[in-house]
């Protein structure tokens, strides 16, 4: 039986550069892995960027009130695997797609994407695939301070923001995000 996956991790832990790796590993062997990104992600257009520099092209990108599970059925080749970017963005229902998609059609879903927005709250589609996904896995990366990275700051001009809607995207208007440690999100938000 095919699984679902969720691999999540801080803002700079690598996650799109990992999709793209299991991607080229799955092409590289003759199979198809098909790329997935919710609409809502506009960071690269139509396609999966990663901080190294490094993108490709979104075969399928989703819309919120769309049925994945449907949209994936419909496309036109064989699939050996799902590569989900950006994970979080995801609706509960999608996230239940996804999982039955797995179960029944027998292919692999691997969802990368965050846990927790810049204020600590969850998102949907990552609360959802916490409870669903048959295997769950942190990808690691550090803080500014050296210690393990565990949540996101936002940034807007260069300076931390605890305020606003959950989802912003990195770098369009003037919003950036770092991965920090508990202590330095704890140490930036008493400012």
């Amino acid at each position: 039986m095919a699984k679902l996956f969720f691999r999540y991790g801080a803002m700079n832990s690598g996650k799109s550069t990992a999709l793209m790796q299991v991607a080229y590993n799955y092409s590289e062997r003759g199979m198809k892995a098909l790329i997935v990104k919710p609409m809502v992600d506009t960071k690269g257009g139509e396609k999966v960027v990663s901080r190294l520099g490094v993108d490709r092209h979104v075969d399928v990108s989703i819309h919120n009130q769309e049925n994945i599970y449907d949209k994936i059925l419909n496309v036109d080749e064989k699939l050996d695997c799902v590569l989900v970017d950006e994970s979080q963005f995801l609706t509960k229902e999608q996230v239940d797609q996804l999982f039955e998609f797995a179960v029944v059609e027998n292919i692999p879903v691997i969802c990368y994407g965050l846990r927790t927005d810049f204020k600590l709250n969850g998102f949907e589609g990552s609360e959802r695939l916490l409870l669903l996904a048959h295997s769950i896995e942190e990808l690691k990366t550090i803080c500014r301070c050296g210690r393990k990275a565990v949540v996101n700051g936002r940034k807007i001009n260069e300076k931390f923001v605890f305020e606003g809607n959950q989802v912003a995207i990195d770098g369009e208007n003037k919003v950036e995000y770092e991965s920090l440690c508990a202590q330095c999100y704890f140490k930036y938000r008493e400012k």
